[in-house]
């Protein structure tokens, strides 16, 4: 042996243990890890994070304009029942009830308990709609009573509150 040969050995950093445990990768199978080779996976690599990442923006994207949607729902809900709740009223209202919106020739805004009907079709003013004041305190215009009451039923199913399982 050689002194050249002879400090390799002395050299405290090589690995003298089995190949299984060495700190480097050791296969004789494999080729040699080209520089090329590595800046390419890392460029397929960043392009599928870049369309991963597009694309779950995207659906955050989808979401906002989704909740903008409801939130300009809820102010318009809003706006109506605020706008209903400033109707004249000679009587006091109670939930559960309907009333009946007619409107006089200054554009201003009265609640009814009488119907058109029970003015035999003929009303001293504009018949504008009849709403259900609820417990809630927004109104639910009458045609759409039983399309509320349906969706309330159905959270109430989903949440185990009562109803066909």
């Amino acid at each position: 042996m050689s002194e050249s040969d002879l400090k390799k050995d002395d050299d405290p950093r090589r690995h003298r243990g089995p190949a299984h445990s060495s700190p480097y990768p050791v296969s004789r199978l494999s080729g040699p890890v080209e520089l090329v080779d590595v800046a390419r996976e890392i460029e397929r690599a960043d392009e599928m994070i870049a369309t991963r990442t597009n694309a779950r923006l995207q659906g955050i994207a989808r979401q906002i304009r989704a909740l903008q949607e409801e939130a300009r729902s809820v102010l318009e809900e809003t706006r109506q029942d605020q706008a209903l709740h400033r109707a004249r009223c000679n009587f006091r209202r109670r939930p559960g009830h309907v009333y009946h919106l007619y409107r006089k020739p200054d554009g201003s805004l009265y609640f009814s308990m009488l119907s058109p009907e029970d003015w035999n079709g003929d009303p001293p003013d504009e018949f504008r709609d009849s709403y259900r004041l609820e417990a809630d305190m927004s109104w639910t215009p009458v045609g759409e009573i039983g399309r509320a009451e349906a969706n309330a039923e159905d959270v109430r199913r989903m949440l185990g509150f009562g109803g066909d399982d």
